[in-house]
């Protein structure tokens, strides 16, 4: 029996990260504790169990006698997102070539494949969810207990706020996919020939690509900030 419930929180907590980081789940969204209590066969102390674990991670916010909610994708939150995102994989690549495994570059391998797949014939939630795969096995290369967690939240974020990235509408987003994959072949070499410099100049350049459609989707207008740069509030 106790396995059985261990198994059914696996489900839920995968069922909410993938809801949140496609956008089935709205930022902002209240969970609706009764029906996932009855979805998924769970009590309210094992629910909580894994509202706490996604609130740690980021996915959601705890509050006092209210439902949990999905996390909120404020102004600045998304400040913080640009300022810190090229610094953060920066350090993760450089990192993921220091300290890779034989076993996690494998592992990265295999995540550019499902993503070349998702490319091929998946949908936009396909592609988005074996972008952040790839980037979350550099992360585990990474190896750093205190970048980690942040390079994670910001794994969220990316995700949802990029979604428009993976659906291609004109020549150019195609073209940039097809540029996308490129650099993951090339992160991958990289990482393998334990290149720190080749990394880190391979992150920003992986940045520069999906920034654009990313400051589109979250802006009316393109922000044309420099990476690093503070973002003014608009008027």
């Amino acid at each position: 029996m106790k396995d059985d419930s261990k198994s059914r929180k696996a489900d839920l907590t995968e069922h909410l990260k993938v809801g949140i980081l496609t956008l089935r789940l709205q930022p902002g969204t209240d969970l609706d504790e009764a029906h996932l209590s009855d979805a998924f066969g769970l009590s309210r102390t094992p629910l909580r169990e894994v509202f706490r674990q996604l609130a740690g991670e980021g996915y959601l916010d705890l509050r006092t006698n209210r439902s949990a909610r999905v996390s909120e994708m404020s102004y600045t939150t998304l400040r913080d997102f640009f300022l810190a995102a090229p610094m953060v994989y920066g350090a993760i690549l450089r990192l993921a070539a220091q300290n890779a495994t034989g076993t996690q570059i494998d592992a990265l391998k295999d995540a550019q494949q499902a993503f070349k797949a998702a490319l091929r014939a998946g949908s936009a939630e396909d592609r988005a969810l074996a972008n952040n795969r790839f980037h979350d096995v550099t992360g585990e290369m990474s190896g750093n207990v205190y970048l980690l967690p942040s390079f994670n939240r910001l794994l969220i974020d990316h995700a949802r706020i990029g979604m428009t990235f993976y659906r291609p509408q004109t020549a150019k987003m195609t073209e940039n996919l097809s540029q996308a994959s490129n650099q993951h072949d090339a992160i991958i070499a990289a990482i393998e020939a334990g290149d720190e410099a080749a990394a880190a100049q391979l992150a920003e350049d992986h940045w520069n690509l999906s920034r654009d459609q990313i400051e589109l989707f979250v802006m009316p207008d393109a922000l044309d900030v420099p990476m690093g740069a503070p973002l003014s509030k608009p008027a």
